[in-house]
C-alpha cells in the first residue's frame, strides 16, 4: 500500500513537471511574427547611404510595405511636395506605406552639399520619411533601382518629384509625374488600393 501512494506520488509529481516543460518548449515558435515577408523582392534588393549620416541602408527592410520612391531637389518649383508627402506618410504609415526620398542633381536643382540638403528636408519641412544621399535617376547612369523602376514603367524621370508606387509584393504599378502632387485624388487612391482598401 505504501509503495503504491509512493508509486503514485512520484509519477504525479513527474506529470507536475513534464507540463510547464512542454509549455516552455512550444513558446519561442508561438511567438513567432506570422506576417514576415517571405522574401525580398528584385525591386528592394539595393542598399543606399541615409541622407541623415550617410550609413549604408537595405531596402530590404520594407519588403511587405506598399512602397513610393520621388525623387526630391531643393530648389526646384516642386519643392513644397515635401510637405505633402510627408503627410502622406504620416497618414498612411501605420497601414505600411513607406515614401523612401532620392535627392538628385539630375536636373541642376540639388545642393552639392549633402548637410544642406538634409537641413531643408528636417528642419525646413519636417521630413520623417527615410531620405538617401544625392544620386543619379535618370539617363543610362541612374542607380540600380531607378534603372528597374524606369524598366518596368517605360518612365524615367524627367524632372524632380517624379513617383513610383510598388505593392506589397514588389511589383511596380503606377509612374507618377511631377505634377501630380501628394495630395492628388488618382495617387491616394492607388495607395490605398495598395495598402488594401
Amino acid at each position: 500500500m505504501t509503495k503504491t501512494i509512493a508509486l503514485l506520488l512520484s509519477l504525479g509529481a513527474a506529470a507536475t513537471f513534464s507540463a510547464p516543460a512542454t509549455v516552455l518548449a512550444q513558446t519561442p515558435a508561438a511567438a513567432q511574427p506570422s506576417a514576415r515577408p517571405a522574401s525580398c523582392p528584385a525591386v528592394l534588393k539595393h542598399t543606399f547611404n541615409r541622407l541623415q549620416d550617410e550609413a549604408p541602408q537595405d531596402l530590404c527592410q520594407y519588403a511587405g510595405k506598399v512602397v513610393l520612391v520621388v525623387n526630391t531637389a531643393s530648389y526646384c518649383g516642386f519643392t513644397k511636395q515635401y510637405e505633402g508627402l510627408e503627410k502622406l506618410y504620416a497618414t498612411y504609415a501605420p497601414r505600411g506605406l513607406v515614401v523612401l526620398g532620392f535627392p538628385s542633381n539630375d536636373f541642376k536643382q540639388e545642393d552639392a552639399d549633402a548637410k544642406k540638403i538634409a537641413d531643408l528636408c528636417y528642419n525646413t519641412y519636417g521630413v520623417k520619411f527615410p531620405m538617401f544621399v544625392s544620386t543619379v535617376v535618370s539617363g543610362d547612369k541612374a542607380n540600380p533601382l531607378y534603372s528597374e523602376l524606369i524598366k518596368a514603367t517605360g518612365n524615367q524621370p524627367k524632372w524632380n518629384f517624379n513617383k513610383y508606387l510598388i505593392d506589397r509584393n514588389g511589383k511596380v504599378i503606377d509612374y507618377f509625374p511631377s505634377k501630380v502632387t501628394p495630395e492628388d485624388p488618382t495617387l491616394v487612391g492607388k495607395i490605398e488600393h495598395a495598402l488594401g482598401g
